[in-house]
């Protein structure tokens, strides 16, 4: 099965589960990304860093364009972004994703010249951190310590990421991927740490998608 392929297989499951357990996230999947929006982002990579697009990240938003939240009246305090679905934050769209990623007004790339792209974040306001994506796989990036980005694989690749979190949902265990574990709340699938919570007002209409035991 080809890179394009697999992300397609683990992309249509995950998008299955929400549509049926999280319909609200589900809602904030926006369609797949107009092709020329991603041949200018492959364009833009090959002129000013010298490297093209993954192939993977194109798979995916040749589905998925990003996302767009939807508005929820029960969220009187706006604590649930419904389209932050993944453990890793939103999905970034072909501008977005480039925006941290290329070199600034000066010339200067701070990522070194790793050959990677964001692809998710978990500070839309201002993308300062979240997952990267290579060729030889994912990783976590901070625009605080680009240092090294590039070289810490944390999945192979994000069919890899993608089918894990699918796991972590279905099979389990629900924190799988990191102390955060899923639930959902008012229709949106939302990953929360028991020990921290970052919901207030909404956490007493989260459920966990596992029920969590305890020992002792």
């Amino acid at each position: 099965m080809s890179d394009q392929q697999s992300v397609e297989a683990a992309w249509r499951l995950l998008a299955a589960w929400l549509k049926a357990n999280a319909p609200v996230s589900y809602a904030s999947l926006l369609p797949r990304a107009p092709e020329p929006a991603i041949e200018t982002a492959d364009a833009a990579l090959r002129q000013r860093l010298g490297f093209p697009l993954p192939v993977e990240l194109a798979a995916l938003w040749r589905m998925c364009g990003g996302v767009e939240h939807q508005e929820l009246g029960c969220d009187e305090e706006g604590e649930v972004a419904s389209g932050a679905f993944l453990p890793g934050g939103v999905i970034l769209s072909p501008v977005d994703a480039l925006r941290p990623r290329l070199p600034d007004h000066t010339g200067t790339d701070w990522w070194g010249g790793a050959p990677v792209v964001p692809w998710l974040t978990g500070d839309e306001a201002g993308s300062e951190s979240g997952h990267w994506v290579g060729d030889h796989g994912v990783g976590r990036w901070s625009l605080d310590s680009l240092i090294g980005v590039g070289q810490k694989v944390a999945y192979p690749s994000i069919a890899a990421y993608l089918n894990t979190v699918y796991r972590t949902l279905t099979d389990g265990p629900a924190d799988a991927m990191s102390p955060a574990v899923p639930g959902v709340v008012w229709g949106c699938l939302t990953w929360e740490r028991h020990e921290a919570p970052l919901l207030d007002e909404a956490l007493r209409h989260w459920a966990p998608v596992h029920q969590v035991t305890t020992t002792i």
